[in-house]
């Protein structure tokens, strides 16, 4: 990966007798999506007593200081102002070329935010390959604003943030590596500490099927992987990752350990819209009485969402819902939504976004709210599947809010 825009190079490639060999079409089923409960899919992490906002990949510059990417970490920034997190971090590529004048931008960006917050949310940036852009190294970026990497404590919780500008650990130094294993092997040892998340710009795997956002060196991914594996069974405490770069959001586990991708900020997205493809930030949401276990001989739960839930929050300038207006008792029928971004984007409202479902006399089924329903309920709907089930004569509001926006439609069951 190039990482100075001032290099450029030419030369000549001469093609003699070209064959191709075209593999013939089929048919293939269709797999079975996987989603992880780690996200957020209905309801909120509101209630958690430590919550961390994750926004990256704005990807704006200085000489273009109307631009609809500025416009947007703006918006993202009085967003996570008005959520009121305990903590925000930067994930990478806030800014597109790493120029003085974009860091300067940047702390403009920052200090608004603070002016909005009172000075009351700590804010820590992660450096990403946008970061070193233009001078090809991070020394503009520790001009603007310090050290590259970054270890701090948050209500039991380590925080571990570390270098990939280069698209590797190892370019930012073999001293991380070093910090990174020393740090597990005190919060492991630290009695004060219940669980630890690592943050990175590049994600250990990239979800995508060209696996073009990865980190570049293969065995530093699975070095990570297997440090914090090592780390949840032998200190009987949590672990999660969290990177960004891809461009969709997206989360998975790999043995009992979160991995979370921050889609864009800014940026337009790189997948579908019903794949992680739109823009917008992640509230997590840290149980930290959860991350530990008292039982030597058990490992945390597998259910990681016991100490660490991710909300994501989509971009959203509409929200629109489909629902029948009338049924009868007994009968099913389905209900969806959609997000409305830029005027032009459609997103479905479904994993890996989140949204908070609910409305008069409806039980939402598996919710992660309280579940009142005001009233007894007309009618039971299920998030996960869409599915809604008329269970008693009555009218019925559905409700469902997305990033502080609401859609609701009234149902009318009717006895046959």
């Amino acid at each position: 990966m190039e990482t100075s825009a001032a290099r450029s190079y030419t030369g000549r490639i001469t093609v003699s007798d070209l064959r191709i060999e075209v593999a013939p079409d089929v048919d293939l089923p269709a797999g079975a999506r996987v989603t992880d409960p780690v996200v957020v899919t209905d309801g909120t992490v509101d209630g958690r007593p430590l919550r961390v906002a994750v926004m990256s990949d704005a990807q704006f510059v200085a000489r273009d200081p109307d631009s609809p990417l500025i416009e947007a970490a703006r918006r993202t920034l009085a967003e996570i102002a008005e959520a009121r997190p305990e903590l925000l971090v930067i994930n990478g590529d806030l800014v597109d070329e790493g120029s003085p004048a974009d860091f300067a931008l940047a702390r403009r960006l920052l200090d608004e935010f603070d002016a909005r917050t009172g000075g009351r949310v700590p804010g820590h940036y992660v450096p990403g390959n946008h970061e070193i852009m233009g001078p090809g190294s991070t020394v503009n970026f520790e001009a603007a604003f310090g050290e590259t990497t970054s270890v701090f404590d948050a209500k039991g919780t380590r925080f571990i943030t570390l270098n990939t500008s280069t698209g590797t650990l190892r370019g930012g130094g073999f001293a991380q590596l070093q910090l990174l294993h020393d740090q597990l092997a005190a919060a492991a040892e630290d009695k004060s500490v219940s669980g630890v998340v690592l943050f990175e710009h590049h994600p250990t795997q990239d979800p995508l099927p060209d696996k073009a956002s990865q980190l570049g060196d293969r065995k530093e991914a699975a070095l990570v992987q297997q440090w914090l594996a090592d780390f949840r069974t032998g200190s009987h405490k949590s672990a999660a990752f969290v990177g960004s770069h891809v461009g969709v959001f997206h989360a998975g586990s790999v043995d009992g350990v979160p991995y979370l991708v921050n889609g864009n900020s800014g940026k337009n997205p790189a997948g579908a819209p019903d794949n992680g493809g739109f823009t917008g930030w992640t509230m997590l949401g840290i149980e930290p009485s959860e991350g530990r276990t008292s039982d030597l001989f058990d490992v945390p739960s597998d259910d990681a969402g016991m100490w660490l839930r991710a909300e994501v929050h989509a971009r959203t300038d509409a929200v629109s819902l489909s629902a029948p207006e009338r049924l009868h008792v007994g009968e099913r029928s389905e209900a969806a939504a959609t997000v409305t971004q830029d005027g032009t984007r459609t997103v479905p409202v479904a994993w890996p976004m989140s949204a908070d479902w609910g409305g008069a006399r409806v039980d939402v089924v598996g919710d992660d709210h309280d579940g009142r329903s005001g009233g007894a309920p007309v009618v039971s709907f299920d998030p996960a599947s869409g599915t809604l089930l008329a269970r008693r004569a009555g009218t019925a509001v559905l409700r469902v809010t997305v990033n502080g926006v609401s859609a609701q439609r009234q149902i009318t069951v009717r006895k046959h």
